[in-house]
């Protein structure tokens, strides 16, 4: 039976980055595989606006944390058999077979060329497809300016008209892929992405706070996004995102609490079973937490395209990708262990899943930009290292 660690110094860095500007406010949980170890939160959900506390049930938009459920999604009809990894992606979803490479420009014009290979649905699990996101990549955003085709942040079926930048299979490139893979989940299932993952995934490991479409009370309860005014201070700047988008994106749609999402981790921390309800075979979560790019390395570092979205990420050398999760090549000191699978959120959520430690944890505020190396980032890791020194 999971107990409760001491967590004063957990609570410490959290109220550390609210008083000190680093983050607007913060909610964090620690897990192992018998239950919750440690919860905590500081600051306040809208400044200016709400006084209510944010902690562990407060919903967040949860952005490409939402990557690795519509992940899992994808593994449940591999482990059926209704989905065949290794089969291009158009046959799923056969307007893919108009993604072109984007490789370079005459002036303003794109040059557009035929991939040498067609894309798998496994190059959409592992983010080796080519397909990219404009705010880590600069010919994204000159091409999205040349054309007025639209970034996934609108949620308009037009954004699926944005290229490839690299050749399928050759290059490791962080983008759109996820939410192409909700459409092939959507094709082989017949019904819509919320559908597959409320039945699938979120109904049987009872997480009735994740969805793509929150209700009033569930918005009542939600943070906005916020960002820092010229003076310094965290002021909010609403939901950014559409409510009612086009399709429902598998990269970056689902809002959630610390309290649902970390029963998420639980089950692919415990091998892919929660409380006797088993999502995942043991064998397909320990792929999930294998190398799927072979000789392709996750890069060490991924300049920013636009500064007001994300800062640049330095991720160090020699990482992988398994499927839906970062990996660890190594240790890290007083933190998490070679072989952890962890993401992240595009509003500065993050979460790890550390097999070998047998622990998982998330921390949650929504802000932009995401990852700032001195605020958000350097909470990631205080936070961290302050769970490793309680455990």
């Amino acid at each position: 039976m999971a107990t409760h660690i001491d967590g004063s110094g957990i609570d410490r860095v959290l109220a550390d980055a609210v008083s000190d500007g680093a983050v607007p406010h913060v909610a964090a949980i620690v897990a192992d595989r018998d239950g919750v170890l440690y919860e905590g939160g500081a600051g306040i959900r809208i400044a200016g606006e709400s006084d209510d506390p944010v902690g562990t049930s407060t919903h967040f938009r949860i952005m490409s944390m939402t990557k690795m459920v519509c992940t899992v999604a994808a593994l449940q009809q591999k482990e059926r058999g209704e989905l065949d990894f290794d089969a291009p992606v158009e046959e799923y979803v056969p307007d893919f077979a108009d993604v072109k490479v984007l490789e370079g420009f005459d002036g303003d014009e794109p040059i557009l060329v035929e991939p040498r290979t067609k894309a798998t649905v496994h190059h959409l699990v592992t983010h080796t497809s080519g397909l990219g996101y404009w705010f880590w990549n600069d010919q994204l955003v000159k091409y999205e300016a040349a054309t007025g085709v639209p970034n996934v942040v609108p949620g308009s079926m037009a954004a699926f008209g944005a290229p490839m930048t690299a050749h399928p299979g050759e290059k490791y490139v962080y983008g759109i892929n996820t939410d192409w893979l909700g459409r092939v989940v959507e094709a082989v299932a017949s019904k819509r992405l919320d559908a597959v993952i409320d039945e699938g995934i979120a109904g049987p490991l009872g997480m009735s706070s994740t969805t793509f479409h929150p209700d009033q009370t569930q918005m009542d309860n939600a943070v906005t996004v916020h960002v820092k005014g010229e003076d310094g201070t965290w002021a909010s700047a609403g939901n950014i995102l559409n409510t009612e988008p086009d399709w429902w994106a598998g990269g970056h749609g689902l809002f959630s609490t610390p309290r649902d999402y970390i029963r998420f981790e639980q089950a692919l921390l415990r091998g892919g079973e929660l409380n006797g309800v088993r999502i995942l075979d043991e064998a397909t979560v320990d792929a999930a937490f294998t190398n799927q790019i072979g000789d392709l390395d996750f890069p060490a570092e991924i300049p920013t395209a636009d500064p007001p979205i994300t800062d640049t990420m330095y991720a160090g050398p020699g990482n992988k990708w398994g499927y839906g999760l970062l990996l660890n090549s190594h240790d890290i000191p007083g933190r998490r262990r070679a072989g952890t699978g962890s993401w992240a959120g595009l509003f500065n959520t993050h979460f790890f899943i550390d097999r070998t430690t047998g622990i998982c944890a998330s921390i949650y505020t929504n802000s932009l930009p995401f990852i700032t190396r001195h605020e958000a980032w350097k909470l990631y890791g205080d936070f961290e290292e302050a769970v490793y020194a309680a455990l």
